[in-house]
């Protein structure tokens, strides 16, 4: 059993008052590690540390910071299975989904590493007397807060472009998979970030994270996580006026017309809608069908999801493993046992054993059920049956998130009516709803956050605008 330390400074120490907390395999119910327990004097140290390497490293040339970065890339490609484990038997993610987020992972280094290289300001000829431009400068200490279910991915969009850009970084992953979060402080330090550049903090998130938010050595902060937490910190951030991005949950429609090929529908949908147990803030589970296809979709759907491979996350086989708590799997039911009561229809699923919650599709859906509006997090989605595009951008609309979209359709005027209709930051036509791209703008509106992150999004997010002038001649003054 081994007992991990946290990263300050350069150098691996236990939390100041000595304290553990156990690291739980979701699946087997087994202890995985044990891990340092941090407070606030542990956050005082990371920042310490952080705002202390700011100068330096802000200094740093682009080029030798972007060398830094691919080499991480190179090391976290030759340590693939080493980080797989890790998300396999600390977060739940299935081979599949764990192998997709390291290669998305790598790729997301890579491309931070270019970015950060091609940091532009502008010039302004409005005024001949003088040279007027913009240059962009580093924060200065960024606070990274990352969730527990792609844990590798999200912490990386926020601390790559943080290096990237020039800023030290004070990592605070979730309580559920922070040993891939003291993983990430280990590969940086293997490729050579100077020390107190990347630090990272363990343990209870309304401790550290509150110290983290209201130290004044804090430049910015960047959160993944559940929409109440973001307010939270929004609120903390907002009160020491700091910048922040959020990106937060979602409540994701996927519209199919009833143009769409129905088997490339009713594969996209249950991709978006059960891929990794449907804990993604993309997943799709509000399903939005024509009438004239619903029957036929419902069937089909409901037919391949009762076949989705249930089980244990580390077989290549298994589609659907474990719900990250048994706290959540109340949530899950509570959901689904709430929509039955008030007259929804269980087409499959519907039941669980230990944290193994089975794929479940609902029909029927009405407002007055808690899972039409709220956020699940788990391995249901239901079909809401519409008349036309219109009456399904309404409902599509009708909820207060706003992240990812889905539109299945052969007709283009009907793909643009949706695609610029839908309130969410993505939409995606002819596909589902999960999606990612390390150079585009990732986020969303309402209540699914604020900012973007990815490509030259995080290098703005991340990087301060400064107006520089220059007279060329002297100023003509009044006196």
């Amino acid at each position: 059993m081994k007992i991990y330390q946290m990263l300050i400074g350069g150098q691996w120490v236990d939390a100041t008052s000595g304290s553990i907390f156990d690291d739980i395999n979701p699946y087997t119910g087994e202890l995985y590690a044990k891990v340092a327990k941090g407070d606030a004097q542990d956050a005082d140290r990371a920042m310490a540390a952080a705002f202390a390497a700011r100068r330096e490293w802000a200094a740093t040339p682009a080029i030798a910071r972007a060398q830094i970065l691919n080499k991480a890339a190179q090391l976290l490609e030759t340590s693939r299975q080493e980080f797989a484990d890790v998300l396999i038997h600390e977060g739940g993610g299935t081979v599949g989904k764990v192998m997709f987020e390291i290669s998305q992972t790598v790729d997301l280094i890579e491309t931070a590493a270019a970015d950060g290289k091609r940091i532009l300001g502008e010039t302004f000829h409005n005024d001949p007397t003088k040279l007027s431009m913009t240059v962009r400068r580093p924060r200065g200490t960024v606070v990274a807060i990352s969730p527990w279910n792609f844990p590798l991915v999200l912490s990386i969009y926020k601390v790559a472009y943080a290096i990237a850009t020039g800023n030290t970084v004070v990592l605070k992953p979730a309580s559920e998979s922070p040993v891939i979060g003291l993983k990430i402080g280990e590969l940086f330090e293997r490729a050579g970030l100077p020390a107190g550049v990347l630090n990272v903090v363990t343990g209870p998130g309304s401790v550290l994270g509150d110290a983290l938010i209201d130290d004044d050595r804090c430049s910015f902060v960047a959160i993944t996580g559940e929409t109440v937490t973001g307010r939270h910190v929004a609120q903390r951030a907002a009160a020491k006026l700091k910048p922040y991005t959020l990106e937060l949950g979602g409540k994701n429609p996927i519209i199919v017309l009833a143009d769409a090929d129905i088997e490339y529908a009713v594969k996209s949908t249950a991709f978006s809608a059960y891929l990794h147990q449907g804990e993604i803030c993309m997943s799709a589970d509000r399903i939005i069908v024509e009438k004239p296809i619903v029957e036929a979709f419902t069937e089909a759907l409901a037919g391949l999801v009762a076949h989705l491979p249930v089980g244990d996350p580390s077989l290549p086989t298994t589609f659907i493993g474990p719900v990250i708590s048994d706290n959540q799997v109340k949530k899950i039911d509570d959901h689904v046992k709430d929509a039955v009561g008030k007259g929804a229809t269980l087409l499959t699923g519907g039941t669980y054993e230990g944290r193994l919650y089975k794929p479940t599709l609902l029909a029927n859906i009405t407002p007055a059920m808690k899972i039409y509006y709220e956020e699940t997090f788990g391995p249901v989605a239901s079909i809401i049956s519409v008349k036309d595009e219109k009456e399904a951008l309404a409902v599509a609309n009708d909820t207060t998130y706003g992240l990812s979209a889905g539109v299945i359709t052969k007709d283009l005027e009907k793909a643009l009516f949706l695609g610029e209709g839908l309130q969410a930051g993505m939409v995606h036509v002819n596909d589902g709803t999960i999606d990612a791209d390390a150079c585009c703008p990732f986020g969303g509106c309402k209540g699914s956050g604020i900012g973007r992150e990815g490509g030259r999004y995080s290098v703005e997010e991340m990087t301060e605008v400064k107006w520089l002038t220059i007279q060329k001649t002297k100023r003509l003054l009044p006196f």
